[in-house]
C-alpha cells in the first residue's frame, strides 16, 4: 500500500511500535538497516491470488531475515504496508509504517493476523484512494471502514493487539486482505478495475525507475557509512 504521506514529517510526533507507544522513531526503521530489498510481485502472478499459509514457526533466523527484507522493500517502494506474498512469500505476515489522520505514526509486523471490523450498527465507511504496491502506479477510490483491529503475533510469538483508525484502518484492512491472496481491485467494478490496470500499464516503468533510484540511493549511503 502506496503512502499517501511522507513519513519523515511525523518522524518525531507520537509514534506507535507494534501497538506501543514511543517517544521517537528513525525514519529508516531498524529492520531495514539490517534488510536487503526483494523484488514486489506484480497483480497477475500466482502467490497474490491464494491465502497465504499460516506461520507455524517463530524466533528463527529466517522469519526476522524476511521481515527485515520487507521492511527495506516497503521502504524502497515508498510503502505504507507490505504483505509476504508482495516479496512472493506465501506467509500470513505483513509490515506496516503508516500514518493514522491524526498524524501518529504506526510502525510494526504482524503475524497470522485476524481482523476485527465495526459491526453494521457501528461501521462507518469511508471512500478514500488507495493503491497497491504490487498495482504499480495505479490509485482508485475504495470504501474502507474507518476503524479495525488487528489481532495476531510478533516474531517471537508474542501475542499483539493493533488498532487502527482512518488511514491506519485501512492499511490494516489492505494487507490483511493480501494474506487471503486479494488484492484492492478484487473490491473494484469490472469498469473500475480495468481502469487501474490502465493506469498501471502507463505508470509502471516510471515507479520502477523511481524505485531503483532510491535502492540505489541506499546502497550509495551504507558503503559511504
Amino acid at each position: 500500500m502506496p503512502v499517501r504521506h511522507d513519513p519523515s514529517h511525523i518522524a518525531d510526533r507520537r509514534v506507535r511500535v507494534e501497538g506501543r507507544p514511543v517517544d521517537s522513531y528513525p525514519v529508516l526503521p531498524p529492520e531495514a538497516e539490517r534488510g536487503s530489498a526483494r523484488r514486489v510481485t506484480v497483480v497477475g502472478e500466482e502467490v497474490l491470488s491464494r491465502p497465504c499459509r499460516e506461520v507455524t514457526e517463530f524466533g528463527t533466523p529466517e522469519l526476522s531475515a524476511l521481515i527485515d527484507d520487507m521492511f527495506l522493500t516497503m521502504h524502497v517502494a515508498d510503502g505504507a504496508g507490505l504483505a509476504a506474498n508482495q516479496v512472493g512469500v506465501d506467509l500470513r505476515l505483513f509490515v506496516y509504517d503508516c500514518p493514522d489522520d491524526q498524524g501518529v505514526r504506526h510502525v510494526g509486523h504482524i503475524i497470522n493476523p485476524v481482523l476485527d471490523l465495526p459491526g453494521p450498527g457501528e461501521r462507518r465507511l469511508v471512500d478514500d484512494t488507495e493503491g497497491c504496491l504490487s498495482v504499480p502506479g495505479a490509485v482508485m477510490t475504495v470504501p474502507r471502514t474507518d476503524r479495525a483491529v488487528a489481532r495476531g503475533f510478533d516474531r517471537d510469538g508474542n501475542t499483539l493487539v493493533i488498532e487502527g483508525t482512518g488511514y491506519f484502518a485501512r492499511c490494516l484492512q489492505h494487507e490483511t486482505d493480501h494474506l487471503v491472496g486479494h488484492t484492492y481491485l478484487d473490491r473494484l467494478s469490472k469498469r473500475e478495475r480495468k481502469d487501474a490496470l490502465r493506469q498501471m500499464d502507463d505508470r509502471r516503468e516510471d515507479v520502477f525507475a523511481r524505485r531503483a533510484d532510491k535502492a540505489a540511493a541506499l546502497s550509495r549511503r551504507r558503503l559511504g557509512a
